[in-house]
Formats: structure tokens, sequence, C-alpha cells
């Protein structure tokens, strides 16, 4: 039975206890709108953790469109429901007030990290994420925390972040999940029409297209976006590249293991996705 804890205060004084009785303790932060890539890192955090803390929260100071915070589903019914099922022990739902109770004016930032990819396009996104996220360490204190690979320059800035703030614990990165014809499973899917959701496929369909020219031998990151900018015709393209794994930099010979990450918009949906391969090696998904 998942316990719904709204207090920071009382999340604490429950861990407390638990931490005292040798217990460890599996964090798994979300915002909520819980699908199937939600519940594969709590599926993972059970088994690792005597007690999992789910957290559902949506983090206003990460949103650089207010018309997304408004827009982003909130279903705690639902998501209550997939955590008892999965065996979450505590559900941390804090409001807004409680994590900001005033004017926040200490902010965590990883600058390096985010200039590129996502970080362009959506100005103070990452600083909004790695502040609460570290909010959410220093509340729970967990062993470990796990967030999806989908995500894949918010693990980069997480796994930073914790490495240069000596926070102790251990970042556990989550393979994305996937629907049957490649799409990421995302909460923002559910804004696609069914004309949408067909388009959808464009993004997975090119990263899989330039991850397999890469196995293929192809070295030349110009000859690779030529080769996949078809499957963008017909949607709005933010951007297509590929980078290095570690500093998120992009590259233009590919010479060791890259990430391949691409954003696209569809109405007014923002869907990302992004792969990893590894040069002389297998592919491997990063997100």
């Amino acid at each position: 039975m998942s316990q719904l804890v709204p207090e920071i205060a009382r999340l604490r004084l429950l861990l407390d206890a638990h931490r005292k009785a040798g217990k460890t303790i599996g964090l798994v932060p979300t915002m909520g709108a819980l699908h199937a890539g939600h519940r594969r890192l709590m599926e993972v955090a059970r088994p690792e953790s005597d007690v999992v803390v789910t957290t559902i929260f949506v983090n206003p100071t990460q949103f650089d469109r207010t018309g997304d915070l408004e827009q982003y589903p909130k279903t705690l019914d639902q998501d209550l429901a997939l955590c008892r099922e999965v065996g979450s022990d505590l559900v941390f739902a804090p409001t807004a007030a409680e994590m900001y109770p005033q004017p926040q004016l200490a902010w965590v930032d990883v600058p390096e990290l985010t200039t590129h990819l996502c970080g362009a396009g959506r100005p103070g996104h990452f600083r909004g994420v790695a502040t609460v996220v570290t909010k959410l360490l220093l509340i729970a204190e967990p062993d470990r925390a796990y967030f999806g690979e989908k995500d894949a320059q918010q693990l980069a800035v997480i796994r930073r972040l914790v490495r240069d703030l000596n926070i102790p614990v251990t970042v556990v990165g989550v393979p994305t999940v996937r629907e049957p014809d490649g799409l990421a499973i995302s909460s923002r899917n559910r804004h696609l029409n069914a004309y949408e959701r067909l388009q959808a496929r464009a993004l997975s369909q090119a990263l899989f297209a330039a991850r397999d020219a890469i196995l293929a031998g192809e070295r030349s990151v110009k000859k690779i976006h030529s080769a996949v900018a078809p499957f963008f015709d017909g949607v709005r393209l933010e951007y297509c590249s590929i980078v290095d794994p570690q500093t998120l930099t992009p590259v233009e010979h590919i010479e060791s293991p890259v990430l391949i990450a691409g954003a696209i918009w569809l109405g007014t949906t923002r869907l990302i996705d992004n792969v990893t391969v590894s040069v002389g090696g297998s592919a491997g998904e990063a997100g």
C-alpha cells in the first residue's frame, strides 16, 4: 500500500525511521502522469531498495513556456493506483508552495552541459531541473535515484551535479521504454491526435537510421545528417544532433561513442528521443 505524503517534514520523519532501521532507500522522481516508462523506473528500483519513494511534482521552475505548465497533465489518482500496483512504498506529492515557500534565490546550474540539444531552445529549463532534483535528493537522502535515459541531457546534468556537489547517491539510468513502432513513451504523447501520432514515428526512425549508418561504418556526421533528413519531412524539426555523450558537444567526425539526439514538434507538442552508439561495438539506447 503506497502512503501519500504531501509534506517535506513528514517524509523526512518517515525516511529517518527507515534509515535508522538499516533500510536502503530508492528515489524515483517524476512529474506525474505516470506511464510505462515510469513503471519501469519503479520496477527497477523495487528489488534494489528496501523502501521505494516515488515523487510526483510538476516543477514550475523548469517550464520555459507558461502554457506548457498549464497543460501538463495531472492525474494523481491514476498515478497513485500505479504506484500501489508496482509497490512503491511512499508517494511524495508536495504542492508548489511546499517546495518553494518563498522566492527561490539559490539555484543549481550546470551550464557547460546545457548549451546544446534541448538547452539551446529552453533557457532556464535545466537550471530548474537541477535545482528541484537537488532539493529532492537533499529531502529524501536516498541511496539510489532512478531516472529515464530518454531524457539523456537531464541525466547527464544530474550525474554531474551529484558528482560536483558530493551528494552521496548512486544515480541509476533506466533504458527508454518504447511503443511497438519505436516511439519513446512520454507523458506528452497523450496530446497527439491520430495523424500526429503517426508522424511522431519519424523521430525514432531517423535516430535508428543514423545509428545503423554508424554501425555500418559511416563516420561523417554531415553525411549522416543528409541521409536522415527525409525522415523529418512534414514535421517541425527543432534539432537532430550527434554529440559526445559526456560533454554533449557536437562532433563532426565519429571516432568514439556518440549520442544521437533529436527533438520535433507536432502541433504544440514537443517530443524528444535519443540513442547511443558505441563505435566498434553494439548500439545501446540512452533514451
